[in-house]
């Protein structure tokens, strides 16, 4: 090893405690970035190995009923490769040991197995034996939520029939990946399941021998989608088609997608906060290094030593903790993306969540730890090759001085002693402390937004499930009924209250632009399912024209007092044309709503609804449950506590992951910042705080003096990280927000209160630590005058 090399190592373990809190953060910035791309590959390349494995389909089309000749038909359509025509039904469940009645989704799959578009994946059991009408195939997710086995059976009433059917396999299917009850946006999986039966059961069930109602569509691969579709609806118009769909608008891949998209979010705002701090401190620690060995660059200058040899000398100690910090750091994110790929398979049903990351990644991510160092040795390593030898012997000429504004304006007078010296200190290097107190800024920042998204999702609950969703239960009927459905309702004992409301699918048009899209017709939007914007103000429903979403109105290119061009999907499919007459700011999904008695006059048979929302006593609920379990014409029934319970579970489970690790890799970012700020301090000031206790002041005055810095950076830095949190909040809420979802600026003031506390807590230990450092300078050594 040469002689530099020896001074390099000596040198860097003498100050092992502020390069290791380099080598911290930068392993922080590299771990989130190695592990969120990790899991952005994983998700995204485990979703289309799914999708070719499963031959997920390009287009769907639901219908009332065509014959199976029909799917020959589609065949013909330039760009198809492959069609399928299955039978699909929503049917109520009773589950032994579950009180509320389930909903199940019954799909057709081949008597006997073969290779099919939107094919399943059998987890456990087996597939159908011939001729046994009662066998089915459950989703994995409805198995563990209700602890069901293979074997066991479940009741459901299919087209009016109570029927037992038996429980032969498990399986998993790329269509439900993001498994949720058709007209519902969270998961409920103890009460709603995909089950999967044979053709001919299911045919002879629903009386539906030779025919189909809905249908899935292979592209090939220089197929136009659009072309496609306007083939498809054309085509299958006169069998009651709702409208053919792409895959980009299956509600299961938008939000997979959507996930994938936030992911790749998050690869950029934590490391590069971590990265821009990393060459703060490297910075800092190298500027103090060169200005204490001025006299030594003069020597190795005047023996021989070239420019280029001393920058690169001195470049090693910012490469040399960056290097462990790179390595630490790819280590410890692929360790944590295999963790977190893990938790994400709890939420998604894949059949099996590969792991997978790229080499490029790891090398993208060392070159940026490299690139900060890089810039942040940069100034310092500068101003080493630029010293001439003459100058650099001389010891550095002190900073100009001078009273300050503290001092001119007379207010420092009114302060003891130690409390001066520490303004004057800050005063006296305005950039450095204003630098020193950002960093600390930033990482209040990242806990505040960390806890952000915990906070706006609860608002999100908070207003669907307690202000704007009051009902008990909603039953949905699987054929549109006369208004006296209601009645009937009402005479169960235990309903307190009941809302009807009606769904048409119909397409909507502004320009060029067009939308599927279900309008729902309502009497009033102050009753037991009201209508509330961001703000959770309730907005009143205008009596005649159209009322979309704003996300809805924009994607339509559409504002208020526009006329849209509407063709209702099924019944008389009607053409209307409807003037938008408003727009609402709503939190989940896209919704476009009408007067009850504007939707009949548009779309034709008046007085059908499409479903029911209950309010019950809970005295008398299990006796409603038994029977709703039993009434036919019911497609569905979804119960509004039940899926507030079990969204609460699912976002508790990733809160929790997600605040350990913000927090952690906050308090390191702090602590890093605040360490090297008073190790710094230390090695500045070290003359003068021996002289002060050669003097007379005690170790406690001097620890004051000392700590006292960083004590008021770090309360400068708490409301301006509040600050920055918020806006970096604003920022997360623009980019996360989709069609699915908007995510509302919303902050709780527990979690600001929870990240001053961590802050202060990490400002404590870093500073107990430097105090231990300064009891145990050497008084004689540090005043000795230098040469």
């Amino acid at each position: 090893m040469t002689l530099l090399g020896r001074k390099l190592f000596r040198e860097v373990w003498h100050l092992r405690g502020q390069m290791l809190a380099v080598a911290a953060v930068v392993a922080c910035g590299i771990s989130v970035f190695v592990a969120m791309k990790s899991v952005e590959h994983s998700l995204a390349s485990t979703r289309l190995r799914y999708y070719a494995e499963e031959r997920f389909a390009d287009v769907f089309l639901g219908l009332k009923r065509a014959p199976l000749s029909m799917v020959d038909k589609a065949l013909v359509i330039e760009g198809v490769a492959a069609a399928r025509g299955r039978i699909v039904a929503d049917v109520t469940l009773d589950v032994s040991g579950l009180s509320e009645p389930a909903t199940g989704r019954l799909l057709s799959m081949p008597d006997h197995r073969r290779p099919v578009l939107n094919d399943l994946v059998l987890v456990e059991g087996r597939y159908f034996e011939a001729g046994q009408v009662d066998e089915v195939i459950a989703s994995r997710p409805f198995m563990e939520a209700n602890g069901l086995d293979v074997g066991d059976r479940i009741g459901a009433v299919i087209n009016g029939r109570w029927s037992s059917l038996r429980i032969v396999g498990t399986a998993l299917s790329p269509e439900y990946i993001y498994e949720v009850q058709p007209g519902g946006f969270f998961p409920d999986n103890r009460r709603f399941g995909v089950f999967w039966m044979s053709r001919s059961a299911l045919a002879s069930a629903l009386d539906m021998e030779g025919a189909f109602n809905d249908l899935s569509v292979q592209l090939s691969r220089d197929a136009s989608e659009a072309e496609v579709l306007t083939r498809l609806d054309h085509m299958f118009r006169r069998y009651g088609g709702v409208g053919a769909y792409g895959r980009g608008d299956h509600f299961s891949d938008r939000f997979i997608a959507d996930e994938i998209r936030q992911v790749g979010i998050q690869v950029t705002v934590l490391p590069t906060i971590f990265l821009c701090v990393g060459a703060f401190l490297l910075n800092i620690v190298l500027r103090r290094l060169v200005s204490t060995q001025r006299q030594q660059v003069a020597v190795m200058k005047a023996m021989g030593y070239t420019n280029i040899e001393i920058g690169l000398h001195y470049l090693g100690y910012a490469l040399l903790p960056v290097s462990v910090g790179a390595l630490a750091g790819t280590l410890t994110g692929l360790w944590l993306g295999r963790g977190l790929t893990a938790v994400y398979s709890d939420f998604y049903n894949f059949a099996e969540l590969y792991f997978m990351f790229r080499a490029s990644d790891v090398l993208l991510s060392v070159l940026l730890s490299f690139a900060a160092a890089i810039g942040g040795a940069y100034g310092a390593v500068r101003s080493v090759v630029s010293l001439p030898p003459a100058e650099g012997m001389r010891p550095e000429a002190p900073s100009s001085g001078g009273l300050g504004v503290l001092d001119r304006s007379g207010v420092s007078t009114r302060f003891s002693i130690p409390v001066r010296l520490i303004l004057r200190n800050i005063e006296r290097r305005p950039f450095k402390s204003a630098i020193s107190s950002l960093m600390i800024a930033f990482s209040l920042a990242i806990l505040v937004a960390g806890r952000y998204g915990y906070d706006a999702v609860s608002y999100m609950m908070f207003t669907e499930f307690s202000n704007k969703h009051r009902e008990d239960v909603t039953v949905m009927f699987n054929e549109p009924r006369s208004r006296a459905v209601g009645y009937e309702l009402a005479a169960f004992e235990g309903v307190v209250e009941q809302e009807l409301y009606r769904e048409e699918p119909a397409r909507l048009v502004c320009g060029h632009r067009s939308r599927r899209q279900v309008i729902q017709g309502i009497e009033r939007s102050d009753g037991i399912r009201r209508l509330l914007d961001a703000r959770n103000e309730p907005y009143r429903l205008p009596r005649h024209g159209l009322l979309l979403t704003t996300t809805l109105a924009t994607s339509l290119g559409a504002s208020p007092g526009d006329t849209l061009d509407v063709e209702f999907l099924q019944g008389e499919r009607r053409h209307a044309r409807v003037v938008l007459q408003d727009t609402i700011d709503e939190l989940l999904g896209l919704s476009a709503y009408m007067h009850l008695a504007e939707l009949e006059k548009a779309a034709g048979a008046s007085g059908v609804v499409s479903a029911a929302s209950l309010r019950l006593d809970a005295a008398y609920s299990a006796q409603l449950f038994s029977r709703l379990k039993e009434l036919p014409g019911v497609a569905g029934v979804t119960m509004l506590k039940a899926m507030k319970e079990s969204f609460e579970e699912v976002i508790a489970r990733s809160t929790i992951t997600s605040t350990l690790l913000l927090t952690v890799f906050a308090g390191i970012l702090a602590f890093a910042v605040v360490y090297n700020g008073a190790r710094i301090s230390l090695s500045e000031r070290g003359r003068e705080l021996s002289s002060l206790r050669v003097l007379g002041y005690t170790r406690r005055e001097i620890a004051l003096m000392l700590l006292g810095e960083q004590v008021v950076l770090t309360i400068a830095a708490i409301p301006f990280g509040f600050g920055l949190g918020m806006l970096l909040s604003y920022l997360l809420a623009l980019s996360l927000s989709s069609e699915l979802y908007r995510m509302p600026l919303v902050f709780m003031p527990v979690n600001f209160v929870f990240a001053f506390f961590v802050i202060v807590l990490v400002a404590l230990i870093s500073g107990v630590i430097v105090k231990r450092s300064m009891d145990r300078l050497d008084l004689i050594a540090v005043l000795k005058t230098r040469e």
